[in-house]
């Protein structure tokens, strides 16, 4: 109970209170949000992005499986009309999975057993510990369009399980983003080739490159597949997180 504490504590902390940090999302984010515009916030934590959303007038669907972050959810956001939160996880077909909790640093709580093994051998998950699992149920984001409609922009930021997330949608999305983990970069490759794919059915995605929330791109101009990849090659050896963007030309 002390972990789950302290982990929540620390989330919270992180997301909600550091200064000018949702004023930085509201105007990153205005790029891809207008008002009455649906966004999908899949693995919402503790609402860092949903906030900021609702300051843009945006609608906003909060996915998260994580308990204790789901409580948090519905005492910020439960009596707001404008967001709806749903106990559930994303995935490439519905039912139910195993996820992996980790109490102490619930930001890397995952569906991913493949994820874990990646990422502990890097040394900055030496002290990371996913101590319990629980299952949970598990929809597509085709279903979840069907159910609530087809959004301006979709965050995934799932710990290793984007490629999943993404095998559930069967059509382009005006734009989204997913998760880059430099640890995990074979699984970059495989949700940005599943990316292309979708694209292929419009006219084509075009990517940038947020690092670790600093809700600035690192390039000047939005870039094909292959210019995003030569982008990530020099963040790499950073050793830094941050968020791949992509939007229909």
């Amino acid at each position: 109970m002390l972990a789950r504490a302290w982990g929540l504590t620390r989330s919270l902390a992180m997301y909600h209170g550091i200064p000018g940090r949702h004023r930085r999302m509201r105007r990153f984010y205005s790029g891809f949000l207008a008002p009455g515009d649906l966004a999908f916030d899949i693995g919402a934590h503790v609402g860092s992005r949903v906030r900021p959303w609702r300051r843009l007038g945006a609608r906003v669907l909060a996915i998260e499986p994580q308990p204790d972050c789901l409580r948090v959810l519905r005492l910020m956001f439960g009596r707001d009309p404008g967001v709806t939160v749903l106990p559930v996880a994303v995935g490439a077909q519905a039912g139910h999975a195993a996820l992996a909790l980790s109490s102490a640093t619930p930001t890397v709580s995952t569906l991913s057993r493949d994820w874990i093994d990646t990422v502990t051998a890097d040394d900055s998950f030496a002290r990371v510990h996913w101590d319990r699992t629980i299952e949970v149920p598990v929809t597509t984001l085709d279903e979840l369009i069907a159910a609530h409609g087809e959004p301006a922009f979709c965050k995934i930021d799932v710990e290793g399980f984007e490629a999943d997330v993404l095998r559930g949608l069967s059509r382009p999305l005006r734009a989204l983003s997913f998760e880059y983990l430099p640890q995990a970069h074979d699984a970059m490759l495989t949700a940005l080739d599943l990316v292309e794919r979708l694209g292929a059915q419009a006219d084509g995605y075009r990517y940038n490159y947020a690092p670790v929330e600093t809700m600035r791109f690192a390039a000047d101009e939005w870039l094909d597949a292959a210019g995003l990849l030569r982008l990530l090659d020099r963040y790499r050896p950073l050793n830094r997180s941050g968020d791949v963007y992509a939007r229909l030309r």
